[in-house]
């Protein structure tokens, strides 16, 4: 009797998708950095950036999201999240984000008053007595000398995303439904996803 010939089958690999973050940002450096930092090969998340391009509105940052999502669509498990600062938007402005961002599950609105660097402050302490923007850029000088917009000290600054998330949490006590109207941010929020 002739031998049975053995089929080999090479064993299929088990690798997890990387859930997509498409983040649309109101800027054009210093986010798109930060939030750069959480693509690495030992997280499974990917996160895309839409840059501003100097469209920085509040109805830009949404029309660039919207323009990706029916141009690459999403799939199941990623999501698409707006960041902006509250600055001198309206609240108009921001309620339209915030409509679109709970139009599905998968979406989501991070919005930080006054700017986005009371974010980045927040991962080295608590952020008390901010009054203005102008604060929130001392305060961070003290922390990133020579702090650039163009070149963000991610070294610096990744120590710190626990506290800065634990830190935005216990601000945002009641947790805010929309956005903060006093200082805070609930950048926090999609951070946590991230990690």
């Amino acid at each position: 009797m002739p031998r049975r010939r053995r089929i080999f089958q090479r064993p299929l690999g088990k690798r997890r998708y990387r859930t997509l973050f498409v983040i649309a940002t109101e800027g054009d450096r210093t986010e798109p950095q930060y939030f750069g930092m959480f693509n690495t090969a030992e997280t499974f998340v990917h996160v895309e950036c839409l840059r501003s391009r100097h469209e920085s509105t509040p109805a830009q940052v949404l029309t660039r999201m919207k323009n990706y999502i029916q141009d690459k669509g999403l799939k199941p498990g990623d999501e698409a999240w707006l960041v902006v600062d509250k600055d001198q938007w309206s609240d108009e402005q921001l309620a339209e984000l915030h409509q679109w961002s709970t139009a599905k599950g998968s979406y989501g609105l991070a919005v930080s008053n006054p700017k986005f660097e009371y974010w980045l402050l927040l991962h080295f302490e608590d952020g008390d007595g901010i009054s203005s923007p102008q604060d929130c850029m001392r305060r961070l000088s003290r922390h990133l000398p020579g702090y650039d917009k163009g070149r963000l000290a991610v070294a610096r600054i990744s120590p710190g995303i626990a506290s800065a998330v634990e830190r935005a949490r216990r601000k945002d006590t009641p947790a805010c439904l929309d956005w903060p109207r006093a200082v805070g941010t609930t950048v926090y929020r999609l951070v946590e996803k991230l990690c």
